[in-house]
């Protein structure tokens, strides 16, 4: 098995135990926005102390950081940024499981994102799983109480943020992989281990900037969870160490295909955690997305 492979399984798992935080502390008393701090006020210094000693003890020479790499890392951390906003606003919406399942559509749309700003390949095969990708979403895009889909039904608030997340998502995806490759450096971990510490300090910066300027209640909320948004911050920068790992190694699409795997962990949430039922056409619309994954899978 690839490397990259059980690189990206660990990152989905650290993802979905992190939204599942961020959805706490979401229904709780911080904004969507307040929650996204959370992620990166608390794992920031960490990384930065963390890559620092890994680059001192392996006696590397630290990168010139090219225009490119800072150009990469900012439309990469904004992207994502207003992606996991979305995708918090999107759980107040939706149950965990369907709301995860929107923002994965982050996998198809990283594909014509990966081809259009780093001309990755994908084959004919793989855009065919990609299709019966959207079929699913298509099928969870109707509201859990109507009974049948309808195109009109899918014009709604649920359906908007999820595609949002998901684009979003897709560009980060592709954008942090752009960012890591232009270090020009062997090794992979010290690729990653920079970049994620210099795009979650920009992204810390702009957040405490954006909330003191709009709602400037939300960062001392944020430090008063702070028993809930350390674990945040903790299970953000395990999962972005390892997806920026998996994105060195591997382009973005199959990478975010392979991640897919977070809907059953989320489906586990769901049921086990947060106590939400999901109905008949969510579990089948969950269940043609997870037969894509294992035909994109099969591709690579």
């Amino acid at each position: 098995m690839a490397l990259w492979i059980p690189i990206t399984l660990a990152a989905a798992f650290f993802q979905t135990l992190r939204f599942m935080l961020q959805r706490q502390l979401s229904l709780g008393t911080l904004t969507a926005g307040g929650a996204t701090l959370a992620r990166f006020l608390y794992s920031a210094p960490l990384v930065v102390v963390l890559i620092t000693a890994y680059m001192s003890i392996r006696a590397q020479a630290w990168p010139a950081f090219p225009p490119g790499f800072w150009t990469y890392g900012a439309v990469g951390g904004l992207a994502q940024i207003l992606a996991t906003v979305a995708t918090v606003s999107l759980f107040k919406s939706r149950n965990f499981a369907v709301g995860i399942t929107f923002k994965k559509t982050e996998t198809m749309q990283a594909v014509l994102v990966g081809w259009l700003i780093l001309g990755d390949h994908v084959t004919a095969l793989g855009f065919v799983a990609i299709g019966i990708g959207l079929i699913g979403v298509l099928l969870l895009s109707t509201p859990p109480d109507l009974s049948k889909f309808r195109w009109r039904d899918m014009a709604n608030r649920s359906v908007g943020l999820g595609l949002s997340a998901g684009a979003l998502f897709a560009v980060s995806g592709v954008s942090y992989r752009g960012a890591s490759l232009s270090l020009g450096l062997d090794d992979p971990l010290a690729r990653a281990g920079l970049t994620l510490a210099a795009v979650t300090t920009m992204q810390t910066i702009a957040m405490l900037f954006w909330l003191r300027l709009r709602d400037p209640g939300q960062i001392s909320a944020v430090w008063a969870a702070r028993r809930i948004a350390l674990w945040v911050g903790l299970m953000s920068m395990a999962g972005s160490f390892c997806w920026f790992v998996a994105f060195t190694l591997q382009n973005a699409a199959y990478v975010k295909a392979v991640g897919q795997v977070e809907l059953v962990f989320s489906m586990l949430v769901t049921v086990l955690i947060f106590r939400e039922a999901i109905s008949a056409r969510e579990w089948v619309g969950m269940a043609v997305l997870m037969t894509s994954i294992l035909m994109l899978v099969a591709t690579i």
